[in-house]
Formats: structure tokens, sequence, C-alpha cells
């Protein structure tokens, strides 16, 4: 039996599926015959994909719950032994809090409301926050009565990197003012810390370094004692034509820049996001019509295709059902998708068979990562069929091979 979820609200979609896994995506679309977008979840994928990170990451793993907020995704990787969360608004601490009443539960987002702070500490027990101004450093100590038991992360920013989505417009204090930021925070807080953030699918490991030297000279300028050091997401995962470093070669920076800080009382963090959940999850969409080599499919950019469209990711995609043999005749299709809006239009190339035609359905793979939860309701296009399958991911990434655990 499939499961519907309509997005009345951002909550009522973030329900888990009531049926059982079914063996396969081909078996799934062979009895549902999907007439709306199938989002195809793998939780056993994310749980053993999240031991692998958290087993080779040095220090604690913080699951960036923005990247996909599922509750299915995340009792997976909880499953996989995640305790950490970083949370980015006040819904998403609500939401893990009611899931895992023993989670450590970070607020990372550097600018929050009063509001949410003041839930976050009073109702969530949540301690940790992160900021890069004064005047957020401010709201913190007011909504929390000048606590004596906060975490204060102080954020720095980096200059543009080599990231796929670069992350250093927005946020990130500069040098001299997280020096300032240090120094005021140390007398107050319990425990302190230096964040960065590199940049979504970030594809240079030495970027990790040059970060961590410059936290590291943010440090030796304050001349405080550390407690944290975070080193953020940014931890990339393989699309078509993309293949980045191992992952062990990414941790190998971190570790080396951090040995040479000599900081052995600091606590290591990260926040994966991408890295954990990307082939945990794909899109099962069908083809409305053919125009010459544009496919008019029924999801898109408003939908779980959003990286697909501007930022122009492409994905593996496969015809699911295919009888066809070998990808020797593949022939290259941009996908048009189902609102009536021109930008709503995905330029691939993706490659498929040449026959491809009404009716046909299509696999879109690694969507576990900002996928359905960016979608809208714009157009009346509101729907998702979730369900769980438990077929191999269509793409993996050096390095992230999961461990497989007892089922």
């Amino acid at each position: 039996m499939s499961y519907i979820s309509a997005r009345d609200t951002i909550v009522a979609f973030r329900r888990e599926p009531v049926s059982p896994a079914l063996p396969s995506v081909e078996q799934a679309v062979r009895s549902s015959q999907p007439s709306e977008p199938m989002y195809c979840l793998r939780p056993a994928v994310i749980r053993d994909t999240a031991a692998r990170f958290a087993q080779d990451f040095r220090g604690d793993t913080l699951y960036a719950v923005k990247c996909n907020p599922e509750p299915t995704v995340l009792r997976a990787i909880w499953d996989g032994g995640v305790r950490h969360f970083d949370c980015a608004s006040a819904g998403e601490v609500a939401l893990v809090r009611s899931m895992f009443p023993d989670a450590h539960i970070h607020f990372m987002h550097p600018v929050k409301s009063r509001r949410a702070i003041r839930e976050a500490y009073g109702r969530f027990g949540v301690r940790d926050f992160v900021l890069d101004s004064a005047a957020e450093f401010a709201k913190i100590m007011d909504e929390t009565g000048y606590a004596e038991d906060l975490g204060l992360v102080v954020r720095i920013g980096l200059p543009p990197g080599g990231a796929m989505y670069d992350l250093s417009g927005k946020f990130g204090a500069g040098m001299e003012e997280t020096v300032a930021l240090l120094r005021a925070a140390r007398p107050v807080a319990r425990r302190l810390g230096v964040s960065f953030h590199v940049g979504s699918q970030c594809m240079d490991p030495l970027a990790y370094r040059r970060a961590l030297q410059m936290a590291g000279e943010a440090i030796r300028l304050a001349g405080v004692a550390i407690d944290i050091i975070d080193v953020g997401g940014g931890f990339p995962v393989s699309y078509p034509d993309v293949e980045p470093p191992p992952l062990g070669a990414f941790f190998a920076e971190i570790e080396g820049a951090l040995d040479a800080l000599n900081l052995p009382a600091a606590r290591l963090w990260a926040e994966p996001g991408r890295a954990l959940v990307a082939a945990g999850a794909s899109v099962v969409v069908q083809v409305q019509m053919r125009r010459g080599d544009a496919l008019y499919v029924n999801d898109g950019i408003y939908g779980s295709l959003s990286d697909a469209g501007a930022p122009g990711f492409r994905f593996p995609v496969r015809r699911v059902l295919d009888v066809s043999e070998g990808d020797a005749d593949l022939r290259a299709y941009s996908f048009f998708g189902p609102t009536c809006d021109s930008a709503d239009h995905m330029k691939g190339p993706f490659m498929l068979p040449p026959d491809m035609a009404e009716g046909d359905w299509i696999e879109i793979g690694q969507l576990g990562a900002y996928g359905v939860c960016l979608g809208t309701d714009f157009n009346g296009f509101d729907r998702a069929q979730l369900l769980q399958v438990r077929d191999a991911p269509m793409l993996e990434t050096p390095g992230h091979e999961p461990i497989r655990l007892a089922a």
C-alpha cells in the first residue's frame, strides 16, 4: 500500500511511510503504476553510511537536519550511531527533540530570532549556539537569562573557495571581529568554540586545512582557551561526471591541520548532511510528453529537483522497467517540470534511451540531500508518494562505502 502525503504544512509532510519496505524501485513502480512523483527512501543505506562517517571521523558527527528532515531519514541517522544534530531553526529543534529525547542538539544558525533562542534553551534543552556578531551574542545572553551552562561557537568567515555552493557571502565574522567575540564570550561560556563552513559540495580537501589555519590564527590572536573546533559541512558526493576525492583525504587534511594547531583539549565537530544522505533516496517521475530532446515530467524545480534547475546539478537517471540492453545508444535529454513556469527547466544533460515516450518512468538518483525537503506547493503540484525500498543506490561515492550493519 502506498502512502500519499500532501504538504498542507511543512510538518505534515514529515511523516514516515506506513507500508513495509519494498525490494526495489522496479517492484514499487509495477505495483503502484504511480502518476505522481514517487520518493523512494533507502534507510538502510543512510544508516550504514552514517555509521561509516561516524566511525572514520575523529570527533563528533552532527547531522545537518536541513539537508533532509524526514523522520525516516532521521531515524536511520540515529540507527547509524549519530547522536548529535545540527539544527538551524526552532522547527528542526522541536522535531529532533520529539523523536530523540536524549539527542545532543546544537543550534548552528548564526542569526536566530529571540523566540527561537528562548524556546530552544528553555523548552528543548539546547545549550550550544553559534554566533558571528556582537548583536547575536547579546541576543543569546539576553534570551537565556545570562545562563552559565552555554556552549558558544563563533563562526569565522572564509573567502570564496571552490565549492559548488559558495557560502562565504552570508555568514561569518571577519578576523578582527572573531577575535573580539572569542574574548567576549570566553568569560561567560562553559565551552567555547570556533566554526566555519567551506561551502557545500567542496571538492578540495585542502580547503579544510586552509580554514583551520585561519581559525588557528584567530585563536592565537584572541589568546583564549578553546574547547571546540567545528569544521562544518561541505563533504562532497559523486554525481555524473563528478567524482570527488575519497572521504579519507578530507579527514586526513582536517586531522593534520588540527594537530598543527596543538589544541589537545579541543573537541572536533563536523556537520555533514549531503555526505550522509545523498545516496539514500531517489525520485521516480513519469514522462507526460516528449518534444524532441525535451521530456516533460511530473516533478521539477519547485518539487524535488531544485538543484537540477539554476544550480545545474546533473543527477544519475535511468528508465525504470527498461527492456533495452546496454547504454551505447543513450541520448541526451533536458527536462521540463509540471508547472506553468518556463523557468521550471532542468538542462541536464540527462542520458536516457533514444525511444523515451509518454508514460515512461525515470528514476533520478542522489536526491536524499536537498530533494523533497526543498519542495513547494506552487501551482498545486504538491503531492509525492513516499515509500521505502531495499535495493542499492544508483551511485556511490569513493570512500563513502557504507558499513554493512545487521538489519
